[in-house]
């Protein structure tokens, strides 16, 4: 109700989002957008963790290797036809999945999207900690990679057995690993919410990650998606509130910054984050590209998805087409997760006035309390980001997992309507 009433307020309309299978195969008109980044997904690992919602199969070498071939396939059709030259890239992010698995393929798969970018920001990869060892790290720095987020999930073997995972070695050995190469900043996940989970124990997951070399800490409200097999259920949402609280206290002691509702960072180091930015193109199955005018979602299937690259086919299963206000939205819904809603980045992306389209949202914002004003951008406080945490939860279930499940299970649809 909560999401369905915000929904109606802030789109002034009563109509539905809908993801459509129309005119899939247009052009992608993404040259003049500002601050493109680009995401792979590699949907391979050697177990499937039981509480993550992510698109994934279990390893396959053959498998792999067809997909890797499609995927090259997809970054040609998807580049080739730009006549203006290369674009600039911002970022390139490998997630999954556990994209160490295709470690032989991953120089290939740079130097193909270089044929077509220049890219002038960050080159990320997401670990699972038991992929790493000297040998993988060492080749990631080689092939140009500058940031890496380790898949830590939490230090404690209890809670870890608890969310269904078993780790095989000690994963501050495997950041502090990490750490002693160099990268340009270091990401660890932390999930808090996990039933018999305590404040102190995630103070002392906190601790831990900055302690062996974490620059940058994302921690994620464990979340019960209607198709992942937890055998345990998310604590309550007062119970979630003691734990953020005790991340935010935690995080401000060792020197850490508040960069999103969820992610905090040392002072001056990048930030890591895949597809929480203004606009991106995605490759591999279940990718999504978010453009001026569209939000497209590929096939959730590794066979389809090959299946339909070796015909010269983009593999985008269905197109959201918005209209100007829920284009406006969505860049409003991740600047409020991203705490800074600046006003001239809305500018470039609508040529509108932030103050004059968002003038009720902006009021509501500050009888609330929730924003502050800051250098031509407006901030969300700390009770901001705390009712932004409980909408974006709300969000998760409503929207996300329902069109997630409906795609993992047909790979080809004809419609999905969101409410």
């Amino acid at each position: 109700m909560l999401i369905n009433l915000l929904r109606v307020m802030i789109t002034r309309s009563l109509k539905p989002f809908i993801f459509e299978n129309r005119n899939l195969h247009r052009p992608m008109d993404y040259f003049n957008l500002p601050n493109l980044g680009l995401y792979v997904h590699v949907p391979f690992c050697r177990e499937i963790c039981p509480f993550c919602p992510y698109y994934k199969v279990k390893y396959d070498a053959s498998l792999a290797s067809r997909y890797v071939d499609a995927l090259i396939k997809e970054i040609y059709l998807k580049s080739a036809n730009t006549s203006s030259g290369k674009k600039k890239i911002s970022s390139l992010y490998f997630g999954g999945g556990s994209p160490a698995l295709v470690i032989n393929y991953l120089g290939e798969i740079l130097e193909t999207f270089r044929k077509y970018f220049i890219i002038e920001g960050n080159i990320g990869i997401e670990l699972h900690p038991d992929n790493v060892n000297p040998t993988l790290i060492s080749r990631l720095k080689d092939i140009g990679f500058d940031i890496i987020s380790l898949g830590v999930q939490s230090f404690d073997g209890e809670i870890l057995q608890t969310l269904g995972r078993k780790e095989k070695s000690d994963n501050r050995i495997k950041l502090e690993m990490i750490a002693g190469e160099g990268f340009k900043a270091i990401d660890v996940d932390i999930i808090f919410g996990i039933p018999g989970q305590t404040p102190k124990a995630v103070e002392e997951d906190i601790r831990k990650a900055a302690e062996c070399g974490a620059t940058q800490i994302s921690t994620y409200p464990f979340i019960d998606f209607s198709y992942t097999n937890n055998l345990q259920k998310p604590l309550n949402k007062k119970e979630k509130k003691v734990l953020l609280d005790t991340i935010i206290e935690t995080t401000e002691k060792i020197g850490f910054n508040r960069t999103s509702v969820w992610t905090f960072a040392r002072k001056n180091t990048p930030r890591y984050s895949s597809v929480t930015r203004e606009n991106y193109l995605g490759f591999g199955p279940s990718a999504t590209t978010l453009l001026r005018k569209d939000f497209r979602i590929n096939t959730f299937s590794v066979t389809e998805y090959i299946n339909i690259l070796k015909d010269n086919k983009i593999p985008t299963a269905l197109i959201l087409d918005f209209s100007k206000r829920a284009r406006e939205l969505f860049w409003l819904f991740w600047s409020c997760y991203n705490l800074n809603i600046d006003k001239n980045n809305f500018f470039k992306l609508s040529n509108k006035n932030l103050d004059t389209e968002f003038w009720l949202e902006k009021k509501i914002g500050e009888l609330l309390g929730i924003i502050e004003y800051s250098e031509n951008c407006y901030k969300l406080n700390d009770k901001g980001a705390y009712l932004f945490h409980l909408v974006e939860q709300k969000y998760t279930d409503q929207y996300i997992d329902k069109t997630w499940r409906i795609a993992r299970n047909t790979p080809w649809l004809e419609k999905i309507v969101l409410h």
